[in-house]
């Protein structure tokens, strides 16, 4: 049987966590850009260090997602760095990890999860709008790939 769950960022993820986020840009056909660098190579920094969190979705105990929750200074928290690798699709980890970061950005009173993505990236478009995520209008972004702004209110 296969055991699946969702678990907080641990140091020894830290491998993990760079593949996973070098693999889906890749994949993507996107560079690794300065704000990715920064987040991929010290996650304790940019991320947990600003009061933010990192869900890792483990499969038999292994990594096989990811994804980031970071505080706004409007009060609302970003989702990034969200993952899932090829093999590991299907198995709802992708909406668990979702699942995560509103359970962790309802409990700090926030009122709204945002998200900066792509238009190429279309079964997370589809996620998030099952999801209950809307469109927003462009806004200011340091990713060359974004050309996409989301938000659910909580």
């Amino acid at each position: 049987m296969i055991s699946v769950a969702i678990v907080p960022y641990r140091s020894a993820h830290r491998s993990a966590w760079q593949a996973l986020n070098e693999a889906w840009l890749a994949a993507g056909g996107f560079t690794v850009e300065a704000k990715d660098r920064k987040a991929i190579d010290d996650p304790e920094g940019t991320i947990l260090g600003v009061g933010g969190h990192i869900f890792i979705a483990e499969r038999d105990g292994q990594a096989v997602g990811c994804c980031a929750l970071l505080p706004m200074a409007d009060g609302g928290w970003e989702v990034a760095k969200m993952t899932v690798t090829p093999a590991a699709r299907g198995l709802g980890l992708a909406r668990r990890l979702l699942e995560a970061c509103e359970a962790t950005a309802r409990a700090a009173g926030a009122y709204r999860l945002y998200l900066e993505t792509s238009s190429t990236l279309a079964p997370a478009l589809a996620l998030y709008d099952r999801f209950g995520f809307t469109p927003l209008p462009p806004a200011p972004t340091p990713y060359v790939r974004c050309d996409t702004w989301m938000e659910k209110r909580l």
